[in-house]
């Protein structure tokens, strides 16, 4: 990983903890494998702990540790960094992406709760007119039984449906992958997409980046859209079609709450950047600050499992890594 990364991951407690643990060195800190610092150590290494900045584990990586049988990844996606060798190795392969997705579906609870209010709009009016009307009831906004719908029945997307329930919302899901058992688990309503597209006040995306999901909001969804409802995207900018995205909310119609987008970041003269009804904000749903310790702890905590003989709790496999984040 990154060397600027450590402390902020494995803060002076954390890192103790992991020190206690293991034997390891934590001024060795790598991000090429062909470091001759890396290629010594790599010789004895049974456990290999990564996060932001990881190369690809080839078979390169692999031949110059022979005795390496983990991966605990402390940050989200793994798929730039597992590659099919690692498989054909029997790595057990963990990842802290459950960590991190606990900010990004609280990120995401609070520009609902927010955009239901019309708070973004509101103040946009209130900084160019520096004053607004008399007190009273503005009737199209409220959180009051507010449509939510979730794409994507991801650790985000379920987590936010965790967060959801003390609201009066609706909640509606929609996931190739999800059946009727796993709705009524969560508690919420399964729609097919246009479906879910077309009855949800809020739709919030949470899907993985795939070849089958670029483009899952493009210009023939966005248009099913209700009047005044909002599109949330804190997953990847390409499921949206930024092209189509910008046509739609020029309109005023509906509105939009970007994390993402495509490209990242947006060039200057963006309209998504100016428009009262979009809110961009610089792909920081994701840990920041403090949240980033949280990474480093599932991390510690994966590994004392696996030195007790116990099962990962937040392994990846090759199964379903193809169509996770």
């Amino acid at each position: 990983m990154t060397a600027e990364n450590v402390p902020q991951v494995f803060p002076p407690e954390v890192m103790a903890r992991l020190r206690e643990t293991v034997d390891i060195d934590p001024a060795l800190v790598v991000q090429d494998f062909g470091d001759p610092a890396a290629r010594a150590t790599l010789a004895g290494t049974e456990i290999l702990i990564t996060g932001w900045g990881c190369p690809p584990i080839d078979a390169d990586v692999l031949r110059a540790a022979p005795r390496l049988r983990a991966v605990l990844h402390a940050a989200g996606s793994v798929k730039h960094m597992i590659t099919p060798e690692c498989w054909e190795r029997g790595l057990l392969v963990s990842s802290a992406a459950a960590a991190n997705a606990l900010p990004v579906a609280e990120y995401t609870l609070a520009m609902i709760l927010v955009t239901g209010k019309d708070l973004v709009a509101a103040r946009e009016r209130y900084r160019a007119r520096r004053t607004f009307g008399p007190f009273g009831i503005i009737p199209a906004t409220g959180n009051f039984g507010r449509r939510v719908g979730v794409v994507g029945a991801s650790r985000i997307g379920r987590r936010l449906i965790e967060l959801l329930r003390p609201f009066d919302f609706e909640v509606s899901l929609a996931d190739p992958y999800a059946d009727e058992a796993t709705a009524k688990e969560l508690g919420v309503r399964l729609r097919p997409l246009d479906d879910l597209l077309r009855t949800s006040d809020v739709v919030t995306i949470h899907a993985p980046e795939t070849p089958q999901t670029r483009h899952l909001i493009g210009r023939r969804e966005l248009a099913l859209m209700p009047d005044a409802s909002v599109l949330v995207n804190t997953a990847r900018g390409s499921l949206v079609d930024t092209d189509a995205l910008v046509d739609e909310v020029r309109t005023g119609r509906i509105g939009a709450v970007l994390d993402v987008t495509e490209p990242e970041p947006l060039p200057p003269d963006s309209p998504l950047l100016d428009l009262p009804n979009v809110f961009v904000t610089p792909h920081l749903a994701g840990s920041q600050g403090n949240e980033v310790h949280r990474l480093g702890l599932t991390v510690v905590e994966e590994l004392e499992r696996l030195l007790r003989g116990e099962g990962l709790v937040h392994g990846v496999d090759r199964a379903t890594l193809e169509r996770t984040a």
